[in-house]
């Protein structure tokens, strides 16, 4: 069970979690291709080990177990897969 990214990062995109994630799963990060165009951060499901690292230290609570997704935002999972084409 991956993590995944919901709606209140939109637009905010902090990169927070992208430097508490141990395998570095997390992206488009600052200065990388399409982080200008992306309105939100993505977590690969293929690459999280499930650690929930990410999740304490995201400042606008954007991160869910994908089991714990709110109804509102379940279709989050499938934009952080295709992000990474998955």
């Amino acid at each position: 069970m991956a993590y995944v990214i919901a709606e209140p990062c939109i637009g905010t995109k902090d990169t927070a979690c992208a430097d508490a994630c141990p395998v570095d799963c997390i992206h488009p990060k600052k200065g990388e291709d399409g982080n200008d165009t992306a309105e939100q951060l993505f977590i690969d499901p293929v690459e999280c080990i499930d650690c929930g690292a990410c999740v304490p230290v995201c400042p606008v609570s954007a991160i869910y177990a994908a089991d714990d997704l709110p109804d509102k935002w379940v279709d989050f999972a499938t934009k952080n897969a295709e992000h990474f084409g998955r």
